[in-house]
């Protein structure tokens, strides 16, 4: 390990520790003051390099606010703070400790079974995993029960936040359909920690409240939004998480002789992985969303339809989403930009409408080095820590110029330096 890889490890850490709150950790300190579901999955590989109890201990937490019904939601407010909108009294979900009521991609399994294989302490990865595994199934059932209804194998999302790509272009269209109507007045907190231009519009915040009090008004009972929502989107990207997170399952059932759990995980990658064949586009050389309102395919290349390349995909779809990364790094200057730069709509500042994510890299880099794309799993990660020592630890970067945007020494920013720290050595 070279004197400056020493050094951008011990930052990443550094970052780690600086926003641990003992048992959860929150994002960045102003911006996000609370627990983020996938955040902490994600953050968990990052902390394991480290601090293996602390590591299972960021994941612990957030499964202890798993709903009755299955759902883990991409909030959990564990203190007060005014800090951040909408806050716990605007989701007003009556959970022993306040949540929000939406999801996140279920990024769980795959981080799970990452931590367990790589666990120096075996008798305390294997303990932590029992406890663990039945949840995450849990939760895989609650997706394919309440946003699969018709069993097509392919989840929808009912509200742009829970794909953790909050503004992409791929729901412009859909969005439409949801009115701005009747909401209550309120205040943003984001764009009092983060330039404007960074942030969705306002237009795109009046909607996202809307669907916000549109369910709190059905008392957050999963078992009637898929039908109530405006917006039911199928985002190949969300549906290629929790697909590798099923197959992922399945392979930590099996090494701990859990055969049932293992089988029905399985079940559903497999599943999962044919049913997404149609949204496949030879044009754009990735997957398309799918409106599930309408049934039509959504014509918007983003990040989306690369990150099918994180589960198993047929290996000749994996190397067409390469040739389309090795295409779009020709008209930028850091890859992976969150939409197709060749867009009209691409805007390389405004949060997951072009601009860069540390985590979302990690993912497509992972995929394809295990589908034998060698050279733009390298370009990625090589891509990635220049923009580190460039413009540190930002929450997302500008493809082109390496501009830092969003919040600043961002928590899964430095746990994914440490992942790709990780594999350079080896």
């Amino acid at each position: 390990m070279t004197t400056s890889t020493t050094a951008l490890r011990n930052l990443a850490i550094e970052v780690l520790k600086e926003n641990d709150q003992g048992t959860y950790t929150v994002p960045t300190k102003g911006l996000y003051p609370f627990q983020w579901n996938w955040d902490s999955c994600l953050t968990a590989l990052g902390q394991a390099h480290f601090d293996e109890a602390r590591a299972w201990a960021e994941i612990e937490t957030l499964f202890e606010h798993q709903w009755p019904d299955g759902m883990v939601p991409h909030i959990v407010f564990h203190v007060w703070s005014d800090g951040y909108f909408p806050g716990p009294d605007v989701w007003d979900t009556k959970r022993p400790t306040a949540t929000s009521g939406i999801t996140q991609p279920a990024v769980a399994g795959f981080a799970v079974r990452r931590l367990f294989e790589r666990a120096s302490d075996r008798k305390l990865a294997e303990e932590k995993v029992r406890v663990l595994l039945p949840k995450i199934d849990k939760w895989h059932r609650w997706f394919y029960r309440y946003r699969d209804p018709r069993s097509e194998g392919l989840v929808a999302i009912l509200h742009p936040w829970e794909s953790g790509r909050d503004n992409s272009v791929d729901w412009d269209e859909a969005f439409e359909r949801v009115p701005t109507d009747g909401i209550a007045a309120y205040t943003r907190r984001d764009t009092q920690h983060a330039d404007p231009a960074h942030r969705p519009t306002k237009a795109q915040y009046d909607r996202y409240l809307w669907l916000v009090e549109k369910f709190r008004s059905l008392n957050w009972d999963n078992s009637k939004l898929h039908d109530a929502s405006p917006f039911q989107v199928i985002d190949p990207g969300f549906n290629a998480i929790l697909i590798r997170a099923c197959a992922d399952l399945a392979e930590l059932a099996d090494s701990i002789g859990e055969p049932e759990i293992a089988a029905e995980n399985r079940a559903r990658a497999e599943r999962g992985i044919a049913a997404l064949e149609a949204l496949w586009s030879d044009d754009h050389g990735l997957y398309l969303c799918k409106d599930r309102t309408t049934g039509r395919l959504i014509d918007s290349a983003s990040l989306g339809g690369l990150l099918p390349a994180f589960a198993e995909v047929p290996h000749e779809r994996a190397a067409a989403i390469a040739r389309t990364i090795e295409n779009w790094s020709s008209q930028v200057e850091y890859v992976v930009p969150s939409q197709d730069p060749s867009d009209p709509r691409f805007e390389p500042k405004r949060y997951w409408r072009g601009p860069v994510w540390l985590v979302t890299n990690y993912m497509i880099a992972d995929g394809l080095a295990a589908r034998g794309e060698m050279a733009v799993a390298d370009l990625i990660a090589r891509s990635s820590l220049r923009l580190i020592t460039r413009s540190g630890f930002a929450e997302y970067y500008d493809p082109i110029t390496a501009e830092p945007c969003g919040g600043g020494r961002f928590t899964w920013t430095a746990a994914m330096v440490l992942e790709f720290l990780s594999a350079e050595r080896e």
